[in-house]
């Protein structure tokens, strides 16, 4: 047996690279088969496998032809871009005017189709431009092809997703898809906390999913896939924008994962980098939320599809308010030809990484909630307080909420909230900053609530809920780690891996979370431009409506939904 053994590895080591091939072939053509009977049983289920088959052959074939004829391929296009460079002068003067008549006339045009709020989004993001650009550290070396190309970019998703069809489909298809991924979760959460785990809503059912969403995200580091996602959304950025490859990589590596963890990435490279590259490290952190959160804010009723949106949108925009707050003023040391490689997972197999996933959730999960612990008492007795102080100038209402709102305000107006939101809004933002984003995730969901249920928009005065566009508005703000908690986070983490970098770090975090702050708020003045909401009309209105109809109401999912809502 011991001989047959021997004999057996030996023609294996032999013949390896044979026998992988027989058996990926076999694999392959067995997978292409179930999908031939898949399409051919129903073509309309089987299409997300589809699209995802022929995204994943694409890009296979992609990365083999790169590999292998990059040189070639690369040698074809230099005539093209000496022409380019040549005739750079008169064609960049060419190609802003081209831009610029294009802008008028789309505003226009959708000024007088969808109204003035569009409008008032658009002179938002030129008065954060114009901040950024006067508050700079270096205001005359500013580079202007990241700043219009990453805006051009961050224009270009939105209106893919937010007013083409087939984009608003997709990203609402896989909004529901997350959001079904994300409920496997209760299944862990019931066997341990039991049948009535929901009860505690946050603790027992909003928790679990960052724990379920970390182990996922473990798993495909190891196999490398997220690895693979994030150079190439990377190098997208870098080839559109023109930034340099450690900045494109932790921009496309923060949509997917936090602040702390994205440096990682480029762990090797941070002694290297400039105090501008340094500097768009941590303001892409500031701009962005990590995926395991993100599954927790869905839980709470905020949509999926515009948080995805988020997270896609703010990438290219903390890389604008970067590049303006903080321009490059020396040559950056890692470089295309220098060969930019990814640090990879330290587990040894798929079970490892899984677990080892979970385990490194723990301290994510007790940090969310000892900080919501001490955030959300401190802010009631902070509120006490200020309503104490306010009765005594007979204004009781005096609160934190209120404070923020008014500085807020101006803000979340220029955003192109509605006049009447923008107080609330501010309210929001003022959470967001000095406390956390799962504070004000936590207000606005109950907003949303408010206003699915129907009843008075206003009691006692105080308004009850927002306009859907404003709701929507607010998502896009507050979908970013800036606030004062995360600038200690950044601070410790980025100095535990690159000490030699303590003094720059320390020096522009502050400038960085600004920079964060404002890549959140030009993201929400882009959405505030594109987006479109159907026309509102409150449960309580319909219903009434219909009642009062002498004639029988005609049946429309509005109605239907309203009369669940009701009998329940």
């Amino acid at each position: 047996l011991e001989k047959q053994y021997d004999k057996t590895c030996e023609f294996y080591k032999k013949h390896k690279t044979r026998i992988r091939c027989v058996i990926y072939g076999t694999l392959v053509t067995a997978y292409l088969a179930a999908l031939i009977a898949a399409c051919s049983l129903n073509f309309q289920r089987a299409l997300p496998l589809f699209i995802i088959t022929v995204l994943a052959i694409f890009f296979i074939c992609w990365d083999f032809l790169i590999a292998k004829y990059e040189d070639k391929i690369s040698a074809f296009f230099v005539p093209t871009k000496i022409y380019l460079e040549k005739q750079w002068f008169w064609l960049k003067w060419v190609l802003c005017a081209v831009v610029i008549i294009t802008v008028i006339c789309w505003l226009i045009f959708d000024t007088a189709k969808q109204g003035s709020h569009q409008l008032m989004s658009f002179g938002g993001l030129v008065v954060y431009v114009l901040l950024m650009f006067i508050f700079s550290k270096y205001p005359t070396r500013v580079a202007w092809r990241p700043v219009f190309s990453g805006i051009g970019l961050q224009f270009i998703l939105g209106l893919l997703i937010l007013r083409t069809k087939v984009g608003f489909d997709v990203f609402n298809w896989l909004g529901i898809q997350f959001q079904t991924f994300l409920e496997y979760s209760d299944t862990g959460a019931k066997f341990v906390f039991g049948e009535k785990y929901t009860d505690h809503f946050f603790a027992f059912k909003v928790l679990p999913i960052v724990v379920f969403f970390s182990t996922v995200m473990s798993m495909l580091y190891h196999i490398g896939f997220m690895q693979w996602l994030v150079g190439k959304v990377g190098w997208i950025m870098q080839i559109l924008m023109g930034t340099t490859p450690v900045e494109s990589l932790v921009a496309a590596g923060n949509i997917f994962v936090g602040q702390t963890e994205s440096p990682l990435l480029i762990r090797p490279y941070l002694p290297l980098i400039t105090k501008s590259e340094l500097h768009a490290v941590m303001t892409a952190g500031f701009a962005t939320i990590a995926g395991s959160v993100l599954g927790a804010y869905v839980s709470f009723g905020v949509s999926p599809s515009h948080l995805l949106t988020a997270s896609v949108m703010s990438a290219p925009a903390s890389l604008v308010t970067s590049k303006l707050f903080w321009p490059e003023t020396e040559k950056s040391a890692v470089n295309v030809r220098s060969g930019l490689q990814m640090v990879k997972g330290e587990s040894k197999n798929l079970l490892e990484a899984a677990s080892q996933g979970a385990s490194d959730s723990i301290l994510l999960v007790a940090n969310i909630a000892v900080n919501l612990i001490a955030f959300l008492a401190l802010l009631a007795f902070l509120d006490s307080t200020l309503s104490w102080v306010g009765s005594m100038f007979d204004y009781p209402q005096l609160n934190f909420e209120n404070i923020c709102a008014y500085i807020f305000m101006p803000l979340s107006f220029v955003m192109g909230v509605d006049w009447e939101d923008s107080f609330i809004v501010g309210g929001l933002l003022g959470y967001k900053t000095f406390f956390n984003e799962f504070v004000a995730y936590e207000r606005l969901s109950k907003l949303i609530h408010n206003r699915e249920k129907g009843g008075s928009m206003y009691i006692n005065g105080v308004k009850q809920y927002m306009t859907v566009r404003s709701e929507a508005i607010a998502t896009y703000a507050l979908c970013g780690f800036a606030n004062f908690g995360s600038l200690g986070l950044v601070i410790g983490g980025l100095t535990s891996i690159a000490p030699s970098k303590k003094k720059e770090i320390v020096g522009g975090a502050f400038r960085a979370m600004i920079a964060g702050t404002v890549a959140c708020f030009m993201t929400a003045c882009v959405a505030g431009m594109l987006i479109v909401p159907a026309p509102e009309v409150p449960c309580h209105t319909l219903l009434g409506n219909a009642f009062n109809s002498t004639d029988f109401p005609a049946n429309s999912t509005e109605l239907v939904k309203c009369c669940q809502q009701l009998f329940t």
